[in-house]
């Protein structure tokens, strides 16, 4: 090529803006630091074309982008700096890539005139600017462009490589003097650039799987989150009316199908409901769509609590080929996107639909189970104790908050709650960090949320310990004008982890509650008081006539807000599942006792 073809230069950094800015990417969170301001002012020159939102710590800006993707199915990319700064993000990229979750890490590191001579903030004892080391096992690969004539491939390989396949995060790390460096090389790929997973999975296994699923006598459907992700909710639930196949979800599928559909019984595993694990345990033909049998939602995989496989035979359908028959055998394991396969199913499904076919009893049964579940914690809802029960301000919540709401949720014993009782009604009513249970997902992440759905209230239910992981998050809405509502979860203390210390330690516990050591007493910041101090209007909650006003004048109020909870924390979540930490403890004699007088056991 000679001179006169050639195109003008552009820095590294330019050229990675310019994609972002071509693929229709709105926002970068991030963090400044030293090793990314090459990056920071090519953000700077493209402020029309693309907005930055400054966090407060890095985790804030991984878990805003999380939650973006979580609720739009878009990713959007973060930018943090060498040393501590990218360091910060990598709790925030573990959540992501185990819940297969999508976003451009970029990260800043020391420039390579530098590498191998100790700068400041290299990862480098082992290798030079080593920080793709870091975050090896949470991202699904790493690209370090050392000039700036590879960018152009990096970003583009990046790129298109978050929802290839199963998504999660992706990292392009690139040292300091690479942003700045000129080159005439593009990126190619002026359009947008996003792989499509559209296939279905084999017709032939697939149609001798519906035959089986279809003679069953006690059939069931799990929807795990790949449903969510491949976007067959629609799908799930004409193949579940096609049929009158039960449907229970994984925790992390919540809102696969509406949780108040007919044929819907909840979530199953060690905080799932009733009807849900007895319809898994019992049945003698599974159909599993995006479920990866992770132990919460297996009860640990200990047998015959939420499964028993064998004898139940498995279909098993999912995206990823390291997911299939990983947990438990799959007599027919099938590599395919979910929506595709179901819609498969449903053409192949009703030419094979005969008359005399009829799972009336079974249902009956699943139906029977779910109707005493609800009439049991509904009477517990009933009470007006202050603290309050979590039964009382799961349906304040309940009444509340918009049908047509984001609700997030924080890691922590309400999070088992919120699992159990919420109604969820579609795709990403609910959004929360399930694998890897990053505490501060949700006071974070739900100004991405909101980002992302900016026409939706957003609420943030969380703990008293994981709010105080990320507080900061407060800044950041009242900086940006961001109108989200935080609900304080105030039980004082880390009470999922109390609560396994008294299962299985006889009651002793230690360094699980907020208590002043010297006495004993039970301790709490002012959440109030401290939203106050951030420009956050607020409101603590002192008894159980008001908390539906306080969470619905916080939703109107349209800014920032807070509403602090004080809520019994020695009050726990039933167990019809377990999890092998050990089990839980029994379940309430009550709830067994209302079991028993329906003809129905755990």
């Amino acid at each position: 090529m000679d001179g006169s073809s050639k195109q003008a230069l552009m820095n590294g950094a330019d050229i990675i803006v310019d994609h972002l800015v071509k693929q229709k990417v709105p926002y970068l969170f991030g963090l400044c630091g030293h090793g990314i301001t090459g990056f920071m002012d090519a953000a700077f020159k493209a402020q029309n074309r693309i907005r930055t939102v400054s966090t407060h710590h890095e985790q804030s800006a991984g878990h805003m982008a999380d939650a973006y993707y979580k609720v739009k199915g878009e990713p959007v990319a973060t930018f943090t700096s060498c040393g501590p700064g990218s360091a910060n993000l990598v709790v925030a990229l573990a959540a992501a890539m185990m819940d297969s979750s999508a976003f451009l890490a970029i990260t800043g590191n020391v420039p390579t005139s530098q590498f191998n001579r100790g700068p400041f903030q290299e990862s480098g004892r082992h290798f030079q600017g080593d920080f793709p080391s870091v975050v090896r096992p949470y991202v699904k690969r790493s690209f370090q462009p050392t000039r700036a004539d590879m960018v152009p491939l990096a970003v583009t390989q990046a790129w298109d490589m978050l929802t290839s396949g199963r998504p999660g995060p992706v990292n392009l790390d690139v040292p300091l003097n690479v942003f700045v460096e000129e080159t005439d090389v593009r990126a190619h790929g002026g359009a947008m650039s996003r792989i499509v997973n559209a296939a279905p999975g084999n017709p032939k296994e697939l149609t001798a799987a519906l035959e089986l699923l279809l003679a069953a006598k006690q059939p069931v459907i799990i929807a795990g989150q790949g449903v969510l992700i491949g976007h067959a909710s629609d799908a799930l639930t004409a193949f579940a009316e096609l049929t009158g196949i039960p449907v229970v979800t994984s925790p992390n599928g919540k809102g696969a199908i509406p949780d108040r559909h007919a044929l819907a019984f909840g979530a199953i595993g060690r905080n799932g409901a009733y009807a849900a694990n007895d319809a898994t345990r019992n049945a003698d033909v599974i159909l599993a769509i995006g479920f990866s049998f992770d132990d919460r939602a297996t009860s640990g995989w200990l047998d015959g609590y939420t499964l028993s496989v064998p004898p139940s035979r498995l279909i098993q359908i999912d995206i990823d080929p390291s997911e299939i028959g990983r947990n438990y055998p799959a007599e027919y394991g099938i590599l395919g996107d979910a929506r595709a396969s179901l819609e498969f199913l449903i053409e192949a499904a009703r030419p094979r639909l005969t008359p005399g076919r009829s799972i009336a009893a079974w249902i009956a049964r699943l139906d029977k189970g779910r109707t005493v579940w609800r009439e049991y914690q509904g009477g517990l809802a009933e009470s007006d104790q202050m603290p309050l029960r979590p039964e009382r301000l799961m349906r304040a919540l309940s009444r509340a908050i918009p049908e047509d709401a984001v609700v997030a949720s924080d890691v922590g014993v309400h999070h088992n709650w919120i699992i159990q009782l919420m109604d969820t009604l579609r795709p990403r009513h609910l959004i929360h960090s399930w694998g890897f249970a990053a505490m501060g997902f949700a006071t974070s992440g739900i100004l991405g949320a909101k980002l992302a759905a900016p026409d939706r209230p957003c609420v943030a239910v969380v703990g008293d310990g994981s709010f105080l992981m990320t507080p900061h998050a407060l800044a950041t809405a009242v900086e940006y004008d961001i109108p989200v509502v935080w609900v304080v979860w105030n039980n004082n203390g880390f009470c999922s982890i109390r609560d396994i210390q008294h299962g299985m330690f006889g009651g002793r516990e230690l360094a699980t509650a907020f208590e002043i050591q010297r006495s004993g007493e039970l301790y709490s910041p002012d959440f109030a008081l401290m939203a106050k101090s951030y420009g956050v209007p607020s409101h603590r909650v002192t008894h159980a006539g008001e908390v539906e006003d306080a969470i619905q004048t916080a939703i109107k109020a349209n800014r920032p807000y807070l509403v602090e909870v004080p809520v019994d924390r020695d009050i726990r979540p039933i167990g019809t599942g377990s999890w092998d930490l050990p089990p839980l403890p029994n379940p309430e004699p009550n709830f067994l006792k209302a079991l028993q007088a329906r003809g129905l056991s755990l």
